[in-house]
């Protein structure tokens, strides 16, 4: 959450970036890849996938930069592409799953032999959650977003989120217990 002269300065960024700049490009990449990085590990249940799909994210912001029309901040526009990116890519993985339920096991059990129990206990709470309800919870308990700018992001109505952010906190709650 940055302050008023950095989200102006992404925008001149942004503008250059429009103009073909790759130095203005790579700062930009450098600001915002990991914070789109984290959010979009958290929404993943592969950190792989999710560093690819930040990639992608950054790829379509270079490619799209004539796309972004100034309603938010170039932050919350690069967590809007990483978002839809991430929504499409858990299609995909669902629909391989279904097809193959033995890749599907292969991820579960990759995961229960990490050593760091307590992560882990919180990522599958968390990967229990509908990924919508997951973003808002990720974006407004675990970065510091308000309610207005996760809703921006995400393109979901303001309250939708207040509501995703309560029932998430709740089933965590359920979920983790004392933990």
């Amino acid at each position: 959450m940055a302050g008023p002269e950095v989200e102006n300065d992404d925008e001149i960024l942004l503008s250059a970036v429009r103009n073909g700049s790759d130095r203005a490009f790579n700062t930009l990449i450098d600001r915002h890849q990991q914070s789109v990085r984290t959010f979009v590990r958290g929404l993943l249940a592969n950190d792989s996938d999710a560093d690819d799909i930040a990639q992608e994210t950054f790829l379509a912001a270079w490619t799209q930069a004539k796309s972004f029309r100034g309603q938010g901040t170039v932050r919350s526009w690069l967590f809007s592409i990483a978002w839809r990116k991430a929504k499409g890519s858990q299609r995909r993985w669902f629909r391989t799953a279904r097809r193959d339920t033995a890749y599907h096991e292969s991820l579960r059990t990759e995961a229960s032999e990490s050593p760091a129990e307590a992560l882990i206990l919180v990522r599958q709470a968390l990967m229990s959650l509908p990924m919508a309800q997951r973003a808002t919870v990720m974006l407004c308990l675990g970065s510091g977003h308000t309610h207005a700018e996760a809703s921006e992001m995400l393109g979901i109505p303001l309250g939708t989120i207040k509501s995703y952010v309560l029932r998430g906190r709740e089933k965590l709650r359920e979920i983790l217990g004392d933990q």
